[in-house]
């Protein structure tokens, strides 16, 4: 290695340093955080809500209608047992509540929020919980604003599995929800509101509220989180940049609250986080949802002694369905179903729901677009291998040799023709030197001589070319498919998320050894392929060094997708390896030999001499 390179090396690692630091003054945690623990950063119940609830008075401020006086805050406790993911079973607690008489939140007893191994596994890891950010609960009714309602009180009674929520005004408008589990974390809910009285009501325009979406680790990201809705056929997407109303997704502008359905009816709604989800699948199609963005509070000081990178400004995402005002005449009712998902992104079972409800909802895996078959057929893949006997990690490896398999031949022909295509340069040079005065003859002989000796200028791209999409597919696999949360390989306690082994004393950097070994293996396959015809020394360099931006791209991503291009790496290396053994000591001969002249042929760039006629003795 020059001089050159080792500076390029060395100036390349000091930028990644540079790089990480500045970001993280760029985005810094507060310094004087909320004293709040992480038990208090998601109350339950709101006590000025109660009162506001109970007060006839001021409930009116917030909406036409009048809310019941003299209930009692009660919680109910449903324990379901699922067959769920991967064909386990699970255990669900849904947590009703009865400010709002609804869902307060659903408490995932087999996924742990943390997934890295502690030292100590004798402490009692804390579960995932959905749907606990805020206060209103899932299934509200909310009359009049969105932002100012309160949820009213209800009156809870469970027969068996189900349960019920009933409430009802002085005016006599009346409430009635249903809740009935059924299996795939799925429960069924119907919301009937009648007019009790003799006369005609007017009921105000309404809300239901679908549910809300928060961080579940103290780490996440704000980016994975937002909503999703089915339309017709079309599934439109709406993520934090559009909150943070960036321009180019990196430019802030200012900062939008609320985000009101651009499309509809709406066939079904979610919000969802990285790897859980809450969908709402209405029987009849919403006329339109809303959904507001909503300012969580800091990391508390223990939080960030246990978590340094928390996310210093942690947002939730509150969605609802919109129905405009009506009027019900004496004893009539409207009524509302819907089909409520709230578990993990767990691809069989969001297209088992999908079949039963004829309802593209898998959309919420991410896998849309041009790349989404790859991502799907990827996942599906692994799938298959673990259902074989083989972990996560050691899947992957085989996805990655499986693919380097069928890849095979196209990259063995695309290598000996670079290797040929190098070995015939110094003819190639000798025709643009002959027509260099005359460019477009220049080219078009470059274009014989290529065509003559069956070279194919873009055959080292190619294969590149093709990965691309398995590379692409594997990175949005690893955004959302949550069978490699927690998946342990080698030295990796979760393949979804960076191998950070220790933090680097004085510099606070991670030290994540995957992307280092994938900057490693790549570096070594640059140094051994053959430079393209004709690319100036100076962007050989660059090629050369091209592969520590790709280290710069995927130090803090998950090391699943680390260890794909590590493997995909190493398998090219070997047969490159393989392919330069058997062309060794027999460099590639010219198809452009001389043929036998005739009268008035060219001259081929070699002697010729006439035979001699022979006599007649």
């Amino acid at each position: 290695m020059d001089r050159k390179s080792v500076a390029i090396l060395i100036f390349s690692i000091l930028g990644m340093v540079v790089w990480y630091k500045s970001i993280n003054q760029m985005y810094p945690p507060k310094p004087t955080p909320q004293t709040v623990t992480e038990n208090q950063e998601a109350p339950s119940v709101n006590p000025t809500l109660m009162e506001t609830a109970g007060s006839p008075g001021e409930q009116e401020s917030n909406t036409p209608l009048t809310a019941p006086v003299g209930v009692e805050a009660s919680t109910l406790i449903l324990d379901m047992e699922y067959e769920g993911l991967r064909n386990k079973t699970v255990s669900l607690d849904y947590n009703f509540t009865s400010l709002g008489g609804g869902i307060e939140s659903i408490l995932l007893r087999d996924f742990n929020v943390t997934t890295r191994r502690e030292e100590d596994d004798s402490t009692t890891e804390e579960k995932v919980q959905l749907n606990h950010h805020l206060e209103i609960p899932a299934m509200s009714v909310l009359f009049g604003s969105l932002e100012a309602a309160s949820p009213m009180p209800y009156q809870l009674s469970q027969q068996g599995d189900q349960i019920m929520a009933t409430t009802q005004t002085e005016e006599g408008l009346r409430v009635t929800k249903t809740f009935t589990p059924t299996t795939n974390y799925v429960i069924q809910a119907s919301i009937r509101i009648e007019n009790t009285s003799e006369q005609g009501m007017n009921v105000p325009e309404h809300y239901v509220v679908t549910g809300s979406t928060g961080p579940t680790t103290p780490e996440d990201k704000d980016l994975y989180m937002g909503l999703r809705y089915g339309y017709e056929d079309e599934v439109e997407e709406v993520k934090e940049g559009w909150f943070a109303n960036r321009t180019l997704g990196c430019f802030p502008g200012t900062p939008r609250t609320t985000y009101a359905s651009e499309y509809g009816p709406i066939r079904w709604a979610s919000v969802d986080n990285q790897y859980f989800a809450m969908i709402t699948i209405p029987e009849k199609p919403a006329p339109a949802l809303v959904t507001q963005q909503k300012a969580l509070p800091a990391p508390s000081v223990e939080t960030l002694q246990k978590h340094p990178n928390a996310n210093p400004n942690p947002k939730a995402y509150l969605n609802a369905f919109v129905y405009p005002a009506t009027t019900l005449g004496a004893n009539q009712n409207v009524e509302y179903q819907y089909t409520l998902f709230t578990g993990p992104k767990e691809y069989n079972t969001l297209a088992r729901l999908g079949k039963q409800t004829n309802e593209g909802v898998d959309a919420v895996m991410g896998f849309t677009g041009w790349f989404g078959p790859f991502a799907k057929g990827l996942l599906l893949a692994m799938n298959k291998l673990v259902d074989w006997g083989l972990s996560y990690g050691w899947a992957i490896v085989a996805v990655t040799f499986i693919l380097k398999i069928l890849f095979w031949p196209l990259t063995q022909a695309s290598t000996r023709s670079m290797k040929r295509m190098s070995a015939l340069q110094p003819q190639m040079k000798a025709i643009q030197e002959k027509y260099k005065e005359d460019p477009q003859k220049m080219n078009r002989k470059t274009m014989e001589f290529m065509r003559e000796n069956k070279l194919n200028p873009l055959g080292g791209c190619l294969p590149i070319l093709l990965q691309i999409p398995f590379f692409i597919g594997f990175y949005s696999m690893l955004q959302s498919a949550i069978e490699l949360r927690g998946a342990s390989f080698l030295w990796t306690s979760d393949l979804s998320q960076p191998d950070t082994l220790f933090i680097i004393p004085g510099l606070e950097i991670p030290f994540n050894l995957w992307p280092l070994l994938m900057g490693a293996a790549q570096l070594w396959q640059t140094s051994m392929t053959p430079p393209s015809p004709g690319m100036d020394p100076a962007q050989q360099k660059v090629m050369r060094y091209m592969p520590l931006m790709f280290v710069f791209i995927l130090y803090n991503y998950s090391a699943g997708l680390a260890l794909y291009w590590t493997v995909n790496n190493l398998l090219s290396i070997v047969q490159m390896k393989l392919i330069r053994n058997e062309t060794a000591g027999s460099p590639p001969t010219p198809t452009d030999q001389p043929k036998t002249p005739h009268k008035g042929s060219p001259d081929w760039g070699q002697s010729y001499r006439k035979p001699n006629k022979k006599k007649n003795p």
